[in-house]
């Protein structure tokens, strides 16, 4: 990496998640009145028709925000990674098209599957698993979190599956999933590494995961993108864990888990002495501080759905959706 600045130092700080010290939920009972904490007691993340309700509320602040190219219109329903991809992509669609989105469709989400873990502690959380009018046949899942009974439910991830690629998921006698520790042993590896581990394998390489697009074939692709004649290009992979990065899981009926997390990426494109970097579009110019003369930085967050198998064996990356979030020239 050259030294007159490292990508790093471009990180945005993460958006800060809420916290709940507690909460209560009073019943009276014949002996009187009986305090039960939220935080210990092991309970439904909601409801089906608050799922339902959410959303409905979700895809309407999005398709208001996407038409007027407006992030204040649907912040109060992202956050995390989500969070991060949107508010960038709205921000560069606005600074190009001030009078809102010329091309804008709304998005319709049919044929929605909720998936409710039964759990102790915040964050409350689920998985809605819908068909789109947008991405061709692939589902849409979507993860709502919320981190006290006072705040809203907002989607920390959104990535889009293939159909059939969405496993079966381990339910009691009343419907409820199962929410997978970040820490959980028996599984290929523990949901809490992978965003780590994914970065190292990006880096390195290894026998962690299973070849595909967002493994394999995307590590040959950027070395194939490394260099090319009169520029060279250099990545930096980091993972994201903490507060509205969390990772979230479910367990599947195979005693797997599905796993949800997220990872931030650099991409740093150099020329060589005498030339430039070819100039980037226009939505990556609308993020971009500083001028771009010989070099070209670009931050991009990204958030991942994996299948993390049971035991030994190699962990699969179902989708993927990233976003750039910010660039600088120099």
């Amino acid at each position: 990496m050259s030294r007159d600045r490292d990508p790093r130092t471009l990180r945005r700080p993460a958006r800060s998640a809420l916290i709940a010290t507690s909460a209560t939920a009073l019943s009276l009972t014949a002996s009187g009145c009986v305090v039960v904490h939220g935080e210990r007691e092991i309970l439904p993340s909601t409801t089906r028709a608050e799922a339902a309700q959410a959303l409905q509320e979700f895809t309407t602040a999005y398709n208001e925000a996407d038409k007027a190219y407006d992030g204040t219109l649907d912040a109060d329903h992202t956050t995390g990674a989500l969070a991060d991809i949107d508010s960038a992509r709205l921000k560069a669609g606005k600074a190009n098209n001030p009078d809102g989105n010329p091309r804008h469709t709304p998005l319709k989400l049919t044929d929605a599957k909720f998936t409710i873990p039964k759990k102790a502690g915040w964050p409350r959380w689920f998985v809605a698993d819908a068909a789109g009018n947008k991405g061709g046949t692939a589902r849409w899942l979507l993860v709502f979190t919320r981190s006290s009974l006072d705040d809203p439910f907002q989607v920390a991830y959104l990535t889009l599956v293939a159909p059939g690629k969405v496993p079966q998921f381990k339910k009691d006698a009343d419907g409820w999933a199962e929410s997978v520790p970040v820490n959980s042993t028996g599984l290929a590896t523990a949901p809490g590494d992978l965003s780590r581990t994914y970065a190292t394998y990006l880096k390195s390489g290894g026998e962690t995961f299973a070849g595909g697009a967002h493994t394999s074939q995307w590590r040959a692709l950027r070395k194939k993108n490394g260099k090319k004649p009169g520029m060279v290009t250099q990545f930096i992979d980091e993972p994201l864990t903490n507060g509205d990065y969390a990772p979230l899981a479910l367990r599947t009926t195979d005693g797997g888990a599905l796993v949800f997390f997220t990872t931030r990426h650099y991409e740093k494109q150099t020329a060589y002495a005498g030339t430039s970097v070819p100039a980037p579009n226009k939505d990556v110019l609308a993020l971009t501080k500083g001028e771009i003369k010989q070099s070209l930085t670009m931050e991009v967050v990204s958030n991942e759905v994996a299948l993390d198998p049971k035991g030994p064996g190699k962990v699969t990356i179902l989708g993927r959706i990233q976003g750039l979030t910010s660039a600088e020239g120099s």
